[in-house]
């Protein structure tokens, strides 16, 4: 049965539309024709693109097959959008230059095994406990370390 009572042909144009916002927040297009999108929206990388595949299949980059999504629930649904969200003003406000010390990279955050919306407190607490699991003093993997002090840093800089 489908998430929330959706066909999956609902789901699919529900999700397009997400498509859509995300090249009006990020580009300025209102339009989403091919004669209507600017050169910098066709050259986009879209968060849609690594987050919904519409196809059955779980194979991919995207983290979301419309298989996925049918099968969830409204709560589930919730948070895939809202983390989708996360991730569409994270990558507009870095493309614009825009500082906001609240705002996480949602990838590092996944690298670290975090959920996008982590604070100062919980980063911390997780990269601690990845040091100890990777520390080579204590038997771990240094080229992991390594990543994980690149990625802790990045994220706290």
């Amino acid at each position: 049965m489908p998430g929330l009572g959706f066909t999956r042909d609902e789901i699919k144009q529900k999700i397009r539309k997400l498509k859509k916002l995300e090249v009006r927040i990020r580009c300025g297009v209102s339009g989403f024709s091919e004669q209507g999108l600017s050169e910098r929206a066709k050259h986009a990388s879209l968060v849609w693109d690594e987050f919904f595949n519409l196809n059955d299949s779980c194979g991919g980059k995207a983290k979301y097959s419309l298989k996925c999504l049918s099968v969830m629930d409204k709560d589930e649904l919730k948070d895939v959008i809202g983390e989708f969200f996360f991730s569409v003003y994270y990558r507009f406000y870095k493309e614009n230059g825009y500082v906001n010390t609240d705002l996480y990279d949602p990838e590092l955050l996944a690298q670290l095994g975090l959920p996008y919306d982590a604070d100062k407190n919980t980063i911390k607490k997780r990269f601690r406990e990845l040091a100890k699991k990777y520390h080579p003093d204590t038997g771990g993997d240094s080229m992991k370390f390594i990543q994980l002090m690149e990625s802790y840093r990045k994220l706290v800089d």
